[in-house]
């Protein structure tokens, strides 16, 4: 009888990371023009002035494409190397197949398999664990984990209380295996509380409710959101599962290097980076130039922080997303991408 050898238990690190947004631009001025809204209003309650958006037609998997070769490139890699690919999205170009088989098909990656992961605004985080899951553990060698959104698609823009708020966008990043002391990912916590989803949520489109003339009169294949649910949600559990994850490996937020929560309000970032007791040097916040991409924003606001330098090899790095479901994820890592890896 031929038995498996047993694979080896090691630590997994963020070896690149890459970005894209489409060229087209949704600024505040823009929507005072589509619905009763103001700039101070928008910018005053979530921080957002402007927001990327792609052109009709244009689909998920599109930006995840791109964003997901340039990490390949940056990681040395070619594509036929990656072995697994999951994508955290809540806009797939259709129900199936699954964006990662078109994003595998796009790119060439030829010896890889994967499939979408729906967690909304948590669905990076969450992907990042799966894969670093995978590779720890040996199933994987090259895993490309990709966070990407067209949430334009979804969005009524007669809806001032939604529209203000998203954009598109997409990262990627390719996980593998390091023995380099000091650098990976170190913990992950991750949580789930059901009992929020009617507070955020796309009510048709699924088996529940079909496609039909009425859910479409009805304008129920837009987003849904009881934002103040949704702002007591989140500051409380970003703060709970970042002490959580700290607790349990001993860090204080002191030690901390840098603070990367999902980019859906200002006001919820600084309200539970001060419940955190973390002065605002070491938040990262960009929420101002995408709004919320959904499963983009964290590695979009990590590019923003390895290029300004903010972000360096060996930095203690907390992220954390809250997202509808309502899901919770945090993870904790030393920061420190393959060498020869840039932006």
């Amino acid at each position: 009888m031929v038995t498996a050898a047993p694979r080896t238990v090691c630590r997994a690190r963020i070896a690149s990371l890459a970005t894209y947004v489409p060229p087209k631009l949704l600024t505040n001025a823009d929507l005072e023009k589509m619905v009763e809204t103001s700039d101070e209003w928008i910018v005053q309650r979530t921080g957002i002035r402007e927001r990327h958006i792609a052109e009709p037609g244009v689909g998920t998997s599109e930006l995840a494409t791109k964003a997901a070769l340039l990490a390949i490139e940056r990681a040395g890699l070619t594509p036929a190397q990656i072995d697994f690919i999951v994508v955290g999205t809540t806009t797939p170009d259709m129900m199936f197949p699954s964006t990662a088989c078109l994003v595998q098909h796009n790119i060439g990656a030829t010896n890889a398999w994967g499939y979408d992961l729906l967690a909304a605004c948590s669905g990076f985080t969450y992907a990042l664990t799966t894969a670093a899951n995978m590779v720890s553990t040996g199933a994987s060698k090259h895993a490309l984990v990709i966070g990407a959104d067209v949430m334009s698609s979804i969005i009524d823009y007669t809806d001032r209380a939604t529209c203000v708020i998203f954009g598109d966008g997409a990262g990627a990043a390719v996980v593998e295996a390091t023995n380099e002391e000091g650098i990976g990912i170190i913990d992950f916590v991750n949580y789930v509380d059901g009992s929020g989803g009617e507070n955020l949520c796309m009510p048709a489109g699924g088996s529940r409710q079909p496609a039909s003339h009425e859910t479409v009169d009805q304008r129920l294949h837009y987003v849904k959101q009881d934002g103040q649910a949704v702002f007591r949600f989140a500051v409380r559990n970003t703060e709970e599962a970042c002490r959580r994850l700290l607790e349990r490996n001993g860090v204080r937020p002191v030690d901390l290097d840098l603070f990367v929560s999902h980019q859906a309000n200002r006001r919820i970032i600084l309200a539970a980076a001060e419940k955190l007791q973390l002065p605002v040097e070491k938040v990262v916040i960009n929420v101002e130039k995408f709004g919320n991409t959904t499963a983009a924003t964290i590695p979009l606001a990590l590019n923003d922080a390895v290029a300004d330098k903010r972000l360096k090899r060996g930095d203690l790095l907390l992220m954390v997303s809250v997202g509808a479901g309502f899901t919770v994820g945090a993870l904790l890592l030393r920061w420190g991408l393959k060498e020869g890896s840039s932006l």
